[in-house]
C-alpha cells in the first residue's frame, strides 16, 4: 500500500508521538533505536498491506496493532528492565522485573507471591542468626508448655515460653538463610528470563 500525504502525515505524527515517549522511559541512545526498530516495522506492515479504498481505516487498524506510544514505550522500558535483571542479577533490577511481572499476569503474581516467600523466609533466618548472641534467651524455638509455638524471636516471651536451642543456631540459619536468598534468587531470574522471551517472541501483541 502507497500511502498519500495524508496517511504518510499520520504515521509522522504517531512516530512523534512514539519518539517523545520513549524518551521519557528510556535513555536518549535506546529510546532512538527503539524508535528506528517501530518506524521499521511501520513501514514493513504499509508495504505489505494491500491497496485499499479506504486507507485512513487501514492505518488507524495497523497502528491499532502496533500499540498506543504510550504502551509500545512501556513495554520497551519493561524489556530493558527484564535484560537488565536477568543479565546482571542486580537486586533493584530484579525487583523491578518482578513487579512488573505480578502486575502483567496471574500466572506472575502468583509466582512472585512465592518468592517472595522464599525471600522472607531466607531474610528470616538472617535475622535469627544476628539476634541470637544479642538476645540468647529470646531467639530460637520457642515452646509454650511444650508444644512447638515459634522459630525465631519474640519479644517479649508468652507465659510458660521456653527457648530452645543454644548457639548452634546461628551457623545452621546462616547456612540456611544464605541457601535460601541464592536459590530464591535464581529461581525469580529464571521467572523473569521467560517472560522476557515471551514478550520477544510476540511482537507487537505481547510486548505492547
Amino acid at each position: 500500500m502507497n500511502l498519500s500525504q495524508t496517511g504518510q502525515t499520520r504515521v509522522q505524527g504517531y512516530l512523534y508521538v512514539l519518539e517523545r515517549s520513549l524518551r521519557g522511559a528510556l535513555p536518549r541512545d535506546v529510546a532512538d533505536d527503539a524508535a528506528r526498530e517501530v518506524s521499521g516495522h511501520i513501514a514493513e506492515r504499509i508495504a505489505e498491506t494491500e491497496p485499499v479504498p479506504d486507507e485512513r481505516q487501514a492505518l488507524e487498524r495497523l497502528l491499532a496493532e502496533v500499540g498506543s506510544p504510550l504502551r509500545v514505550a512501556r513495554a520497551y522500558s519493561a524489556e530493558l528492565t527484564l535484560d537488565e535483571a536477568v543479565t546482571t542479577g542486580r537486586l533493584v533490577p530484579v525487583m523491578r522485573g518482578l513487579l512488573h511481572a505480578a502486575t502483567t499476569t496471574a500466572a506472575g503474581f502468583c509466582c512472585v507471591l512465592g518468592l517472595l516467600v522464599g525471600y522472607a523466609v531466607g531474610i528470616g533466618l538472617l535475622l535469627v542468626a544476628f539476634l541470637k548472641p544479642i538476645f540468647p534467651d529470646n531467639v530460637g524455638l520457642i515452646t509454650v508448655n511444650g508444644i512447638p509455638h515459634a522459630l525465631g524471636a519474640q519479644f517479649p516471651l508468652p507465659p510458660g515460653a521456653v527457648v530452645q536451642g543454644g548457639y548452634w543456631i546461628v551457623p545452621i540459619a546462616l547456612v540456611l538463610g544464605f541457601a535460601a536468598l541464592v536459590v530464591t534468587h535464581r529461581m525469580a531470574q529464571r521467572l523473569l528470563g521467560w517472560l522476557r522471551g515471551r514478550m520477544r517472541r510476540g511482537w507487537p501483541s505481547d510486548r505492547v
